[in-house]
């Protein structure tokens, strides 16, 4: 059986969508379709460096400590791991936005309106619907709507760059254009400078405070174009909107259908948006655990974890997983896919220091039976190649009964240190995380050998 599922590793080597993130922070326009937000004002120099907000993420099940840590490390910023399996909360600066995209260990994004630690659920349905009516004009939605327009930005000016590449391309094979040519490829040059450093600014956080100043300078300058759009801008859109509710507790005498449809009802009442459940550009969010309610309006229209997959296969692991994988046993290891045969690796005995691998489930690729076979022969040859004494392998399987027989059979050469429990689409998994013991492989031969490599020719 060959190693198909070795290329979901694959998936979290492209970098380019954080970069295309980071470019687009320059060219921020808080104006754009925002007519009917009682928030309208743009937001001043002054007020941008002090503009400060909670971040809510939402990360792989049981991979919780590992988001956290990655906030800590790259945000400079204290994290929340919040009761509710799955979330992480943190503090941010306006300006810390586009880094927030460009963690890996996070599925989807949104900013905190306001978080209720132990709201008062009232005995009725009628009641607690009626709460939920009342709240939405209670709510301070100033702050975090400004940080959605500035997010939205990032997308509405992603088709805009691309054609511009697209006509700079072009213009450097023609070479020739007009000086209104000659003045794009002038602010395209400059651009392309100013995403270097800010590319910088990650590497090297001394130059914080300069890059601030700049995110400061453009969001000032949105004064000046929402005055000049206003007087042309004739027929002002309305936004769309919709509420999505997520509940988890047992004592809630409502469902997430009727709190949705009554919160959003009077959200629309306040901000005279329209309602869309398909094609919005607003999507509110209701989380209620237990006493907990959030309210949130969502940063991601998918899930972060799409956006560094190069190719989906019938298994293809979320790269926010894998990342979440590599990192509890080593950081910033260099990754490249090739398909082997995981019973018989082109790999000296004793010659690799970590293995990470998420192994056939025996749903979508081969069958819980082949597995009986299998995983014996994974181990086998795993711990062949892993340095003994101090080697150790992160391996993730929903086929748990399967790899606890297997494993049993070899604590002479795997010792398992932790297991870590996730959720990967409704299917209860786990990572274990192994050391391999001082014990010297020793090959097996006659009868074992061949059930071992059993699993190579069923």
């Amino acid at each position: 059986m060959g190693l198909d599922w070795i290329k979901n590793f694959g998936s979290i080597a492209n970098m380019s969508d954080v970069q295309e993130a980071t470019n687009q922070l320059l060219h921020v326009n808080l104006h754009e379709n925002q007519r009917y937000i009682h928030v309208t004002e743009s937001v001043p120099r002054s007020e941008s460096e002090h503009l400060r907000v909670t971040i809510g993420a939402t990360v792989p099940t049981g991979f919780e400590q590992v988001a956290a840590d990655e906030v800590r490390e790259k945000l400079r910023s204290s994290c929340k791991i919040s009761k509710d399996r799955g979330k992480i909360y943190f503090d941010i600066s306006v300006e810390s936005l586009a880094q927030v995209h460009r963690l890996r260990s996070v599925d989807n994004l949104f900013v905190v309106v306001q978080e209720l630690k132990d709201f008062q659920f009232k005995e009725t349905k009628e009641k607690v619907l009626k709460d939920f009516e009342e709240l939405a004009g209670k709510l301070p939605w100033s702050d975090p709507l400004k940080v959605w327009k500035i997010n939205t930005s990032f997308k509405k000016k992603k088709t805009k760059r691309k054609k511009l590449n697209q006509n700079l391309s072009k213009e450097k094979i023609d070479n020739g254009g007009d000086k209104g040519d000659e003045r794009d490829v002038k602010k395209e040059l400059s651009n392309n400078a100013l995403d270097s450093h800010i590319l910088d600014y990650y590497e090297k956080p001394a130059i914080k405070e300069e890059i601030s100043t700049l995110v400061g300078d453009i969001l000032a300058s949105c004064k000046n174009e929402n005055d000049e759009s206003s007087k042309e801008d004739t027929e002002p859109e309305v936004l769309k909107f919709r509420v999505t509710c997520n509940r988890a507790g047992e004592k809630h005498c409502f469902s997430s259908n009727e709190a949705a449809r009554d919160f959003g009802g009077a959200v629309q009442d306040y901000f005279k948006w329209k309602a869309d459940m398909t094609n919005f550009d607003v999507e509110v969010l209701l989380n209620i655990h237990d006493n907990e309610v959030i309210v949130g309006i969502a940063l991601t229209e998918e899930s972060l974890h799409r956006r560094n997959i190069t190719h989906f296969g019938p298994t293809t692991l979320r790269s926010t997983l894998a990342y979440g994988m590599l990192r509890k046993l080593s950081w910033g290891l260099p990754i490249d896919a090739i398909q082997w045969d995981i019973c018989n690796l082109p790999l000296r005995t004793g010659s690799v220091d970590i293995i990470v691998t998420d192994m056939p489930f025996g749903k979508r690729m081969g069958s819980k039976k082949r597995n009986w076979n299998l995983y014996p022969a994974c181990l086998w040859e795993m711990s062949r190649i892993c340095k003994p004494g101090t080697g150790r392998a992160a391996l993730l399987t929903q086929d748990k009964k399967c790899f606890t027989k297997a494993l049993s059979g070899m604590e002479h050469v795997w010792r398992k240190v932790h297991t870590v429990w996730v959720n990967i689409g409704g299917l209860h998994a786990a990572v274990y995380l192994l050391n391999r013991t001082p014990q010297a492989f020793v090959h097996p031969s006659g009868q074992d050998k061949e059930e071992l490599l059993s699993a190579k020719n069923d």
